[in-house]
């Protein structure tokens, strides 16, 4: 009881401080520009993509990201659908008081655009899928550019999740760190809107090492709610353990936490716009996620 009221206490003197931290302005910014139309829907190794990539690496460097091998970029193949395809993921990272590592990750990639013949609207913008998880992700690397954080922080852009985790294969087939040194995977797909202000933590059935920090989050209350889910195999389709980046670690036991909403019906579809996304809820989310990262960073060895 003495650890979680410590922790509990931790974390609001925390919360306070990212609320004072993260800009809102800013984070609504990025989603807005992420799924606009200059971007085609940002489908890998499009040219809406390397757009989107240009808009990604200049937040990297505004955020004081630091390079490995003295670039952002990191270009990797594979075959979809007959032809063979080039995704490009972009990551850097923020030095912590030790050399373990935690990685944030969030897909940038979305699935392009649609052929239409009356002139309707073609483009799937992905706003929630996931520009907002990219905005979430440059949030919270403006946070820890000003509040150095207890484990080394690599953020990663992910591509290619629409076709099959492809990004994220690529990333833990070729870490920039040794991989027995990342204690913890964060990942953000989906975090924008909710009518119930609900926000699933995927991955505690897996590893319940973890809870107290979400527990700790839990506490805090606030306008969204923190729930564990997704992650039972009784649940059949509602199991997430595979459907976004985190599975790629999971399947080499790096332990991880997913952050998401439930499908709504602008999911994969055209409507899935700016617009629809609820700017309150997807702060208030993005701070729980910070909350939680938090109080990972703290508490994990």
């Amino acid at each position: 009881m003495k650890v979680f009221i410590h922790s509990l206490l931790l974390l609001v003197a925390i919360t306070t401080r990212a609320q004072s931290s993260l800009d809102s302005t800013q984070l609504v910014k990025d989603i807005e520009t992420l799924s606009s139309d200059k971007y085609e829907g940002r489908m890998v190794g499009t040219r809406g993509s390397r757009m989107a990539q240009f808009y990604i690496l200049r937040r990297f460097r505004e955020n004081g990201l630091q390079l490995f091998h003295n670039t952002y970029e990191y270009p990797f193949y594979f075959s979809h659908e007959g032809r063979q395809v080039m995704g490009t993921n972009l990551f850097g990272y923020i030095k912590g008081r030790s050399d373990a590592v935690i990685v944030v990750t969030a897909h940038y990639d979305h699935l392009g655009t649609k052929h239409q013949t009356d002139g309707k609207d073609s483009i799937y913008n992905g706003a929630d899928d996931n520009a907002s998880g990219v905005g979430g992700l440059l949030a919270l690397m403006g946070y820890y550019k000003k509040n150095q954080p207890q484990h080394t922080i690599v953020f990663a852009a992910l591509d290619g999740e629409e076709e099959g985790l492809q990004g994220a294969r690529a990333f833990v087939q070729q870490p920039p760190v040794s991989a027995d040194k990342i204690v913890l995977n964060i990942n953000m797909d989906m975090i924008s809107r909710n009518d119930q202000h609900e926000l699933y933590v995927c991955g505690l059935a897996q590893f319940p090492q973890l809870k107290p920090y979400f527990e700790a989050a839990v506490a805090t209350g606030g306008p969204v709610t923190l729930l564990s889910g997704h992650d039972q195999k009784e649940e059949g389709a509602g199991n997430w353990l595979n459907q976004s980046d985190h599975y790629e670690f999971y399947k080499l036991k790096i332990p991880f936490l997913y952050f998401g909403v439930e499908d709504h019906p602008d999911y994969h579809r055209l409507s899935d716009e700016f617009s629809h996304i609820q700017p309150s809820f997807y702060y208030q989310a993005v701070l729980k996620v910070l909350s939680v990262l938090e109080s990972a960073d703290k508490g994990l060895k």
